[in-house]
């Protein structure tokens, strides 16, 4: 009999006894067994420590908008598996996803695929068979050793590098930013979103031959009376309205998703020249993705965010600025691997209390309340803080505490931005 959805992801779970394990030998070999067909006419990938989820929702709403049938690959997931893999703008459902791990679990054989691989070779296949124009796959862990890097993308891009999962990638931005370097090509564009990128990732894709592209060198942003203006050292330049996405941060994003467009122009671009502003401005306009700076309205205000870094909270700390408001309530959760200590500094005062969530209820990898104490009483003494068993419990204190005209600011993992939106 044929295993439902969920009962794959379960078997998924124990093919492979290692969670992660970086490589592409497997996955390619898989992969040639099916054919390896090309998953689309024109393919980017989006790598990066942050603002990977943003760059893609911005590069397929845009490549929509000039009509083309795109097909997404993003995670981890929120509410439902589904969202990884979406085709020309809904997420795939059950049975196409059974169907591909079954093809999947016949080509195989021997290796053992671990979970995000089963996934990676599902999205391919179904791409493949879906005769799209564009593929956007999202980056999972680093980019070199990644699965997704079995694919020879003709456009790499790299949103921002900081030091993030560094127990399998390095422990400083150089070499964190050679690992992600590893999913450009020789002779195709390398987009770098960041305009101070380390120098180990603009030395390795030197290395690799990509043709670089760099915001604040080869492409810039510059604010307007009314929205933005996205120019190109080529001259081109043209105003767009604000991105729909909150946080500063994505003007950054959104340019990065023009530039790649960009770099395809000519024969083959998977948008033509005469239609490449407006769809840019429609897809800076129309992209949405959850748990990014979203508002579940309310008051006090909701808001909730996948921020888990240094870096993303600093993002949120820059947001907060931008917007001040009443007190801000956090409801805070972790995992291990986490620097949790960067991310209490990032945001500093701007919490007036902490609803500390433990996490090890959902994931091994998650942290207990107690142990977001200690870090949180070294980087901040004389924060007011309480501890809780699980994200709901945390929701709840600071529903209870906050009062009309504050905010809560639920962040710090996939996890706890799940917990709140299935309330």
């Amino acid at each position: 009999m044929s295993r439902t959805l969920a009962e794959w992801l379960s078997y998924q779970e124990g093919v492979n006894p290692r969670s992660i394990e970086l490589g592409l030998d497997r996955v390619r070999e898989v992969w040639r067994r099916m054919g390896a067909p090309a998953p689309a006419r024109w393919t980017v990938t989006v790598g990066g420590t942050n603002g990977k989820g943003s760059t893609v929702a911005m590069l397929e709403a845009m490549l929509r908008a000039a009509g083309r049938r795109v097909g997404c690959y993003t995670s981890p997931h929120l509410l439902h598996y589904n969202e990884r893999i979406r085709i020309d703008g809904r997420d795939a459902d059950d049975q196409a996803l059974v169907d591909s791990f079954e093809r999947i679990e016949a080509a195989r054989g021997e290796l053992a695929l671990t979970y995000f691989e089963f996934g990676t070779l599902a999205a391919l296949d179904l791409f493949a068979r879906a005769g799209l124009d564009a593929a956007v796959l999202e980056v999972g862990l680093g980019g070199r050793l990644d699965a997704i890097n079995i694919v020879d993308a003709d456009v790499a891009v790299i949103t921002t590098v900081d030091l993030d999962h560094m127990d399998w990638l390095g422990n400083d931005r150089d070499s964190i930013g050679r690992e992600k370097a590893g999913i450009a090509r020789s002779g195709r564009p390398a987009i770098v979103g960041e305009p101070a990128p380390p120098a180990g990732l603009l030395d390795e894709l030197a290395a690799l031959g990509a043709r670089i592209e760099r915001a604040g060198v080869d492409f810039a942003v510059e604010r307007a009376a009314h929205g933005w203006v996205w120019c190109h050292r080529d001259g081109t330049a043209f105003e767009l309205p604000d991105p729909s996405l909150a946080a500063p941060v994505q003007y950054a994003n959104a340019a990065a998703a023009i530039a790649a467009l960009h770099a395809s122009r000519g024969p083959g671009a998977p948008i033509p020249i005469a239609q490449f502003a407006g769809a840019a401005a429609e897809g800076v306009r129309t992209a949405r993705v959850a748990a990014r700076l979203q508002s579940l309205g309310g008051d006090p205000e909701l808001i909730v965010d996948v921020g888990h870094n240094p870096q993303a909270a600093r993002a949120l700390a820059e947001w907060l600025d931008a917007h001040p408001g009443g007190p801000v309530h956090a409801v805070y959760g972790a995992l291990a691997d986490k620097d949790v200590a960067g991310v209490i500094a990032a945001l500093g005062g701007r919490i007036g209390h902490w609803h500390l969530a433990g996490l090890e209820r959902d994931t091994p990898r998650g942290l207990p309340a107690e142990a977001l104490r200690e870090p949180l009483q070294r980087e901040l003494p004389a924060a007011a803080f309480d501890l809780h068993a699980d994200v709901q419990g945390a929701l709840a204190a600071a529903r209870m505490a906050a009062r009309p005209g504050e905010r809560i600011l639920a962040f710090g993992s996939f996890f706890v931005a799940a917990a709140v939106l299935q309330k």
